[in-house]
Formats: structure tokens, sequence, C-alpha cells
């Protein structure tokens, strides 16, 4: 299964939209642009907050409401048992906290967090929702309106450079659930070393080319992912 170890790996985990739609939560690419039933460009850009913030802040509001009804699913509890035996960290592009709930600890969350908000004027302000809602009128302590702690089309992902170092550092590569279509995240596998061990874990076809040491499930992620785990589990227990 490629590299050879005479150490314990270190693991980095890049997860996607589909790891999350197994638990139920909706995903937009699927919709044809929509996003339970809102066209992206209203609802997740700088432009759409500026011409209706109400519409913005119940849009996550309904999207916070429904991460409270959906519970992690085999591939999030997988995660978290792996990293009970080696050093892994997880890149996740998904705004959830399933990944948390699951009890996995070393989280990047490239795009935000939906159970987070932050200034509009002051992005360093940062807060955890109280609870779901969040209306116009609630301001951080500068008395400026909060906005979701979300990383907007449009807008730059400052996690990315450290991501892209993470990666670069990395032994073995697991891609989970994502079409590695959405950029800047997309391009961070060509950032792994050559014969670092990658593994996709999706049942979609991957546009990815030159990129050795590559091996692709093509399962859903609840179904391949355990049982992927527990084979590394035993490799490096043997």
């Amino acid at each position: 299964m490629g590299k050879n170890f005479t150490k314990s790996p270190r693991i980095v985990v890049l997860t996607g939209a589909g790891i999350s739609a197994e638990s139920g939560i909706s995903t937009f690419r699927d919709q044809g642009g929509l996003w339970e039933k809102h066209d992206i460009m209203d609802v997740a850009t700088p432009e759409g907050w500026r011409r209706n913030p109400s519409l913005v802040l119940e849009f996550y509001n309904q999207r916070r409401k429904q991460l409270d009804e959906v519970i992690p699913n085999p591939a999030h509890f997988a995660l978290a048992k792996l990293q009970k035996h080696f050093q892994v960290d997880i890149i996740t592009q998904n705004v959830d906290d399933l990944h948390e709930r699951a009890g996995a600890t070393n989280i990047m969350h490239l795009h935000g967090e939906l159970r987070k908000v932050r200034s509009e004027k002051i992005p360093s302000l940062i807060y955890d929702t109280k609870h779901w809602e969040v209306k116009l009128g609630d301001t951080c302590e500068r008395g400026h309106q909060l906005r979701p702690h979300i990383v907007w089309f449009g807008e730059d992902v400052p996690f990315i450079p450290l991501a892209a170092q993470m990666v670069e550092n990395a032994d073995i590569i697991f891609v989970v659930g994502t079409s590695l279509n959405v950029y800047p995240a997309a391009g961070l596998l060509y950032h792994a070393q050559y014969n670092a061990r990658k593994i996709l874990i999706d049942p979609n076809e991957m546009q990815v080319e030159n990129i050795f040491q590559l091996r692709h499930f093509k399962e859903k992620a609840g179904d391949a992912l355990p049982r992927v785990v527990d084979e590394l589990i035993a490799e490096f227990s043997a």
C-alpha cells in the first residue's frame, strides 16, 4: 500500500461535503447551484450579505437548526478512532461540528464554523453562538453587527497556507467525501510528498492527475472509512 515506515506515520485527512451528506446535511453542488432552495449568490457571498443581511442570517439560522437534528455517522467516528492510534490532523471544508461531536480533535475548518459568528467590521472578534438563532441587531462588543463565521465565495481562505504545509509534511493523506472541485482546497493534494500514500474515499469519479501512490475507494465514506482505518491500525500494530 505504498510508503514503508520506520515509525508511526503522520496522517492528514481532508474531508468535504460528502461525509456530512451521509448524516443528512444537504449540499449545494448536487442541486444546480441551489442550496436549500436559495441561490448561492444570495446567501454565500459578501454581495448577498450587503443586499439582504436578514435573508443571509435566516439561511444560516436554519442550517444551524438543522445541525441540531443530525448526528455523526460511522465515517466521523472512524476518524476519531484513527486519532487514538496516530498523529492525525483533520482539515475540513465543512462548517458543521460533526467531527467534534464524534470525538475528533485537531480540526482545521477551512471555510469557517456554523456554530460561530463574528463581527462584521472586526473579523478577529469571533464568538460561539449561544443558540441557533442570530438576528439583525445582534452585535459584537464594539457595537457592530454579527455575521456568520463562514468563508463565503469571493473571500480569502486564510488557513490554506497552513493546510498546504500540513499536507506537505504528511506520510499518509486521506481525502474523504470531496470532489476536489472547489479551489483553493482542491489543490491541497498536490502539495503531498511524491511517495506519500494518498487514499481517496468517494463514490464518484475524481479528476485527479499525475498523483503517485494513489488509491481510490469508490464507496460511501461511512462504508469504506471504518474498514480502511481498521486495516491501517492493524498494519502498524503488527
